[in-house]
């Protein structure tokens, strides 16, 4: 595998993030595969390219609301939108929230995990996500390795939070979601930032309410998620908590 830098990022609207300087934010990480989640797009609602990269996008039906993107310096094999060419069924195909791109020697899958929103009602939906998810990797990583990043709306274990002991009903540290992400790692997969950093406590999302960024009261739910044989190829992990422009800041990966 060549050299590889990979950035991903919750924008919560790109229109919104560009009128911060999302362009020249992009420029300065300069990244081979830029991810983003929460677009908030249509097709045709926005132009923006950049030289030397092309842009794959997925959008949901509902205007307004979640989508991801690519931009890629590598032009792909192939593109893949949603998870249903994998699984037979459309059910999680409607929200804008997967975009894969196969490489020669890997797959990237840019996501945007459902919210169990408040009061976990929204739970049971996210627990069958979890377990499509997981078939639909695990097909992939049958073929060549995967590389998934993307705002997985979970805080795997208690130093990915601020608070744990107050958040275990909680969408997003409820047991049955961590255990999802327990049962993906147990699958063959690495969390690329915990398996360089430990013990490091760092977040990737803070809440607007309460000047929760300013007090660093966040949560760590933006993730690099790796085929275990890539482990070997992991060069850095960096979360960019200096980055402003969304409530969530950019991950990055890179791969030797």
């Amino acid at each position: 595998m060549e050299p590889l830098k990979l950035v991903s990022w919750n924008v919560n609207g790109l229109r919104a993030v560009v009128g911060k300087g999302f362009a020249d934010i992009f420029r300065s990480l300069d990244a081979d595969c830029f991810c983003l989640q929460e677009t908030k797009l249509q097709q045709g609602q926005i132009d923006l390219e950049f030289p030397g990269y092309e842009s794959y996008w997925d959008y949901a039906d509902k205007p307004g609301y979640a989508g991801t993107a690519i931009y890629t310096k590598k032009k792909p094999l192939s593109v893949s939108r949603g998870l249903g060419h994998c699984l037979g069924h459309d059910s999680h195909d409607h929200e804008g929230r997967a975009v894969t791109l196969e490489f020669e020697d890997f797959y990237l899958v840019n996501l945007y995990v459902p919210n169990s929103q408040d009061g976990l009602k929204r739970l049971d939906y996210r627990m069958k996500w979890d377990e499509d998810l997981r078939t639909y990797l695990k097909s992939l990583d049958a073929r060549k390795p995967v590389i998934m990043c993307g705002d997985l709306n979970v805080a795997h274990e208690e130093i990915d939070l601020k608070n744990p002991s107050t958040n275990h009903f909680s969408a997003g540290f409820s047991d049955e979601e961590r255990a999802g992400m327990t049962a993906l790692l147990k699958e063959g997969f690495i969390d690329s930032w915990r398996f360089q950093h430990p013990d490091e406590v760092k977040y990737s999302w803070w809440s607007y309410r309460a000047a929760a960024r300013q007090r660093n009261v966040g949560w760590r739910i933006d993730y690099f998620i790796v085929s275990e044989r890539l482990k070997d190829n992991i060069a850095s992990t960096e979360i960019h908590t200096d980055i402003l422009g969304s409530d969530h800041c950019p991950v990055e990966l890179r791969l030797k």
